[in-house]
C-alpha cells in the first residue's frame, strides 16, 4: 500500500543509442567508406532514427536526408520530424548497401554508417562495430 504523499516511481532511463564513430582525420573527415556503426534496438526505423539523429556529432551539421535500404527497412516514413526539423527518408535497392544508412547534411557532407541488425548477439555486434570504426568496412 502506498501513501498519497509517496513519490511516483522513477521513469525508466532512456534507451541508449548504440553507436560507434570512426576517429576523424585531422581534416575533419575519415578517409574510409564507413564513418561508423549503428546497432538499432528494433526494426522500427522512425523510432530508432530519431534517437540516432539526436546523438550525432554537432560537427556533422543538421541531417536533412537519410537513405536506407528498402529490404532492410521496408516500413519507413518518407519524412519525419526530428527536433523540430523535417528529415526526408529515401530508399535504395543497391546490392552493395543492404546494411548501411547514409546521412546527408547540406554543406557538410555525407556520412555512412554500418547498420548492425537489431537481433545480432552482443559479441558479434561488438566485433562488427569495432571493425567498422577501425577498418572502415
Amino acid at each position: 500500500m502506498t501513501s498519497a504523499s509517496s513519490s511516483p516511481p522513477p521513469l525508466p532511463a532512456p534507451r541508449d543509442v548504440r553507436l560507434r564513430l570512426a576517429e576523424p582525420t585531422r581534416f575533419g573527415r575519415t578517409a574510409r567508406r564507413i564513418d561508423g556503426a549503428w546497432w538499432p534496438r528494433s526494426d522500427d526505423l522512425a523510432e530508432e532514427l530519431a534517437g540516432l539523429l539526436g546523438v550525432l556529432p554537432r560537427a556533422w551539421g543538421r541531417i536533412s536526408s537519410v537513405l536506407v535500404h528498402g529490404d532492410t527497412w521496408p516500413d519507413c516514413p518518407e519524412q519525419m520530424v526530428v527536433a523540430g526539423q523535417t528529415v526526408h527518408v529515401g530508399h535504395t535497392d543497391s546490392p552493395t548497401a543492404p546494411h548501411t544508412v547514409c546521412l546527408l547534411a547540406p554543406g557538410r557532407g555525407r556520412y555512412d554508417l554500418l547498420v548492425v541488425p537489431p537481433a545480432t548477439a552482443q559479441a558479434e555486434a561488438d566485433l562488427l562495430m569495432e571493425r567498422a570504426v577501425t577498418q572502415g568496412a
